[in-house]
Formats: C-alpha cells, sequence, structure tokens
C-alpha cells in the first residue's frame, strides 16, 4: 500500500510570503532599566532540554543560541548581567537526541512530499557526533542537558563516560561534566553558584513525565513516585540554594505535556483508504467482528466494548487499528484486544513513521491496517489521565519548594504560559504563537515538544515578568517577532 497521509494540512499561500517568519512590532516603554531587588550579575541555569536549547529533535547552534534562558540573559544584560557562557555544541546540524542511543541522524526538518503535497517531519542525515566541549568548564552559566531528569542530575554515573551503557549515562552532560564519573549536573551548577552566582533559573523536573508522555504511555515504570520526586526536587533546588545562600532564583513547573503538537499534529483518522482497499480489509475482520458479536452475547463484554472493538473501515480518512491494553482480555479466545482509534486518543507524531508501511514483504500486512499499532504511539485517555495527574501532583510539588523559600524563590508559571499559547490567547504586535509547527506562527519546533526561537522569546518575556511582580525588576523585554519560527518546509 503507497503510503499518503495528509497529516499536516499547510497551505503554503497562508505563509504570507512571510520566507523567514520576521516581524516587527516593538513593544515600547517608557520605564527605565532597574535590577529591582535582585542582583542578576551573575546568572546560572540549571535545567533539560528546553534550557539548553533543543529545536527540532536536536541540540545545534542556533537552537543553543536562541534557549529561552539565552535569550533572557541578554536581556538581563541591561541591569547588570555579566557573560552568559554556554557549553558551545559547535554543530550546525546536531546529533538528533529523540532517537535511540548512539544514533547520529541529525536535526529535523520539515519536508514537503512533491506527489501528495503532505508536509512531514524528515531528518537531516548525517548530524554532527557530540564532541567534549573545549573551552573554560569552570566559566560555564548554562547547565541545561537534554533528557535531564532529577535522578540523573544527581547521580555521577549520568557523566561516567566509561560506562556508557549506564541507563542514566548522557553524553550532553559527559561532555562538560567538570570531572567525569565523579561529579554531577546539581554538584557541576552548585559550584558555579558558589564561585559568585548571584541569580539563578531552575527549570527541572519536566523529563520526570516526558519521556512516558513521548513512548506512548506505555512503561508506567518511567513515572517516578510521588514520593521519590518530593525527594529528589527538594534535594537539586535545596543543593542551589545552599551553594549561594543570598542568591534568588526563579523557578519553572511542568507543563501539561497532553497540549504538545506532538500528541496532536497528526489526528486520529490519519489513514486514508479508498473503497476497494477498505472492503478487502473489511472482509479481512469479518471473522473477528463475528467472535465479538458471541463473546458479547456470553456476556463477557459489554455492548459498548463491542462496538468499542468492532472493525470497520470506509472510503476515506480512517482511524487505525492499534493495541489498547484496557480492553477486556480475549486472548485466550483468540481475540486480540485491538480497536480503530478514536477522537479520545492522542497521536504521537512518530506514528508517521509506520503507518500505511508494508510489514516484511507481505503486502497485505499494513501498519495500522491488517496489523496493530503499538501502545508506544498513542496516549490512551487512561494514560493522559494518569499523565495529567502525575504533572498535578508534580507541581504541587514544586509551589510547595517555592513557597518554603518565598523570599527568595518566584515561581513560573510554564504551565499557564503555554495552556496560553494551546489556547491561542499568546500574540506580539497581533502576530500570534500557535500551538503547532507550522511556520510562520507556530511556537514548537519540528519535534513538537520543544518550543523553537521565537516562543523562547515569548518565554524569556514570561520570566520578565515574574521578576517584575516579585522583586520590581525593571527589564527590557524581547521583541518576539525579531525572531525566528520553524524553516518553511524544503
Amino acid at each position: 500500500m503507497k503510503r499518503n497521509l495528509n497529516y499536516i494540512s499547510i497551505f503554503l499561500l497562508l505563509l504570507f510570503g512571510a520566507c523567514d517568519g520576521f516581524y516587527e512590532f516593538p513593544e515600547p516603554t517608557d520605564a527605565a532599566p532597574d535590577p529591582g531587588q535582585v542582583d542578576f550579575s551573575k546568572t546560572i541555569a540549571i535545567g533539560s532540554s528546553v534550557t539548553a536549547g533543543v529545536m527540532d529533535g536536536a541540540l545545534y547552534n542556533r537552537g543553543q543560541q536562541h534557549s529561552y534562558v539565552a535569550i533572557l540573559a541578554e536581556q538581563l544584560k541591561e541591569v547588570g548581567g555579566g557573560a552568559f557562557n554556554l557549553p558551545d555544541i559547535n554543530a550546525e546540524v546536531g546529533s538528533y537526541v529523540l532517537s535511540p542511543p548512539g544514533s547520529n541522524i541529525g536535526r529535523l526538518i520539515l519536508r514537503a512530499d512533491p506527489n501528495s503535497g503532505a508536509v512531514i517531519p524528515a531528518p537531516i542525515v548525517p548530524g554532527n557526533p557530540l564532541l567534549p566541549f573545549e573551552g573554560n568548564r569552570s566559566e560555564i552559566n548554562n547547565f541545561g542537558v537534554n533528557g535531564m531528569n532529577l535522578a540523573a542530575a544527581l547521580s555521577p554515573q549520568t557523566g561516567n563516560i566509561s560506562a556508557p551503557d549506564h541507563p542514566m549515562f548522557n553524553l550532553h552532560y559527559a561532555r562538560f561534566a567538570s570531572n567525569p564519573g565523579t561529579s554531577t549536573l546539581i554538584g557541576d551548577a552548585a559550584a558555579a553558584m558558589a564561585n559568585g552566582g548571584t541569580f539563578f533559573v531552575f527549570w527541572l523536573g519536566k523529563n520526570d513525565v516526558l519521556p512516558y508522555a513521548l513512548q506512548g504511555g506505555a512503561n508506567e515504570l518511567l513515572l517516578p513516585t510521588d514520593e521519590d520526586f518530593e525527594q529528589l526536587y527538594q534535594t537539586a533546588l535545596g543543593n542551589i540554594l545552599q551553594a549561594s545562600p543570598e542568591a534568588k532564583g526563579a523557578v519553572g513547573n511542568i507543563p501539561n505535556l497532553n497540549s504538545l503538537p506532538f500528541f496532536s499534529t497528526i489526528s486520529w483518522n490519519a489513514l486514508p483508504l479508498n473503497q476497494a482497499f477498505a472492503s478487502l480489509a473489511n472482509g479481512a475482520f469479518s471473522d473477528y467482528n463475528r467472535a465479538l458479536e458471541e463473546v458479547e452475547q456470553a456476556g463477557l463484554i459489554s455492548d459498548n466494548e463491542k462496538n468499542l472493538r468492532n472493525i470497520s473501515f470506509q472510503a476515506g480518512l480512517n482511524g487505525f487499528l492499534m493495541e489498547d491494553k484496557t480492553l477486556t482480555d480475549l486472548n485466550e479466545m483468540g481475540i486480540p484486544s485491538i480497536r480503530l482509534s478514536n477522537p479520545n486518543d492522542k497521536v504521537a507524531l512518530t506514528l508517521a513513521t509506520v503507518l500505511g508501511e508494508s510489514v516484511g514483504d507481505n503486502s497485505t500486512a499494513i501498519r495500522g491496517v491488517t496489523i496493530p499499532v503499538g501502545d508506544e504511539f498513542v496516549l490512551l485517555p487512561s494514560e493522559q489521565e494518569l499523565l495529567e495527574e502525575k504533572i498535578s501532583t508534580f507541581n504541587s510539588i514544586i509551589q510547595s519548594a517555592v513557597a518554603s523559600q518565598s523570599e527568595r524563590l518566584v515561581l513560573v508559571d510554564v504551565n499557564d504560559f503555554l495552556d496560553q499559547v494551546a489556547s491561542g490567547t499568546i500574540n506580539a504586535g497581533s502576530v500570534p504563537l500557535t500551538n503547532s509547527i507550522i511556520p510562520p506562527n507556530g511556537g514548537f519546533s519540528v519535534d513538537g515538544v520543544h518550543t523553537n526561537a521565537r516562543a523562547n522569546a515569548f518565554l524569556a518575556n514570561f520570566f520578565i515578568d515574574a521578576l517584575q511582580s516579585k522583586w520590581g525588576s525593571t527589564i527590557p523585554k524581547v521583541n518576539p517577532n525579531a525572531f525566528m519560527g520553524n524553516d518553511l518546509p524544503r
């Protein structure tokens, strides 16, 4: 079966001819720059991929130089902020970081299919390898590391380059660790704070739930317990606070991952079939559907579940065949736990790599039609609920940690910011920031997970608002429309 997935409808005529995504709508202000009650002379950032500047599924120069914290640090120079040194990646393409360890595919771009008109994320091959940082490691200000969760941030195994098979090993940290195999990310950041640090940005916790989400909720073991999260969070934040007892800090919370474009770019009914193929597929499931009737009549499943599990295709766009571990287990009767996707499911962007493809040499074995899509490609309703519960609980822990140090810390509600983006209420000079990967206004990079440069400018301003509200700082805001969104499709 030839794959033809128009799961991103982009009409180039709607791009207003803005090939670079730049606009000029400066925000005037009469207030003189003032640090308020904060000393910004040495700012340290601690976080994960967004803090590092990951975009388009990779860490590369443009992303690293336009992370929200790099943009924020540039604005802080207006109120006494000093140099903000990055562990430079020196890569124009980058190492693809959403792929298996050891792979080196390159960053993602939008590529247009000349036949179907579909616009899909595609990798640049090859990427640049991750090489050791050659600069002065004692002068680093940005301790944002891709893939960093709280446990890894506190473990020396994260940087132990002599044990690359350890599950916590992270080359993104090891490349600039002060003492690989002995030092920790939190320890290095705390040392930087102890060496004259006056202000910090702390945004960890997102990666304690993100891996579970990105794998479609297939593995609940990826989620820490509430008790473990609280202990790890208090330890990590406490070490930074203790390193420089007078320093103040801004703390970010965890956004609603269910709203990421990673889960909204591909529709639940992304499978196009013509009438002939739909009829053939329906014939393949006639015995399966009759078996469902029998087990429903026997009282083993409800009528609602029978209807949910019934497989029926039609000409046009269809839901795809998928596994569902929450269905009644009928495997001993030869009835698999499968159904068609529906509007309650959230589909991973990575489904584009398999949906509609033949399996092996069998032309009738089609992923999503006769072969079910695995759980790792779909967030089921129950998995979405668990994700929301965990994020809500973890954000309460973060809020409590900030409240316990209210004189020194301010909470930056990134969760609320990205909810505003999703609701369409964020704009600059009437130019909106949208919850999509579609240029020029989409706020997320091509991977559907990480914000792009334009969104990071808005996010930097959001941090500035929090500093102003808490400590009376008057920091000039950046013009988001002077930053690029995503490149147009190639």
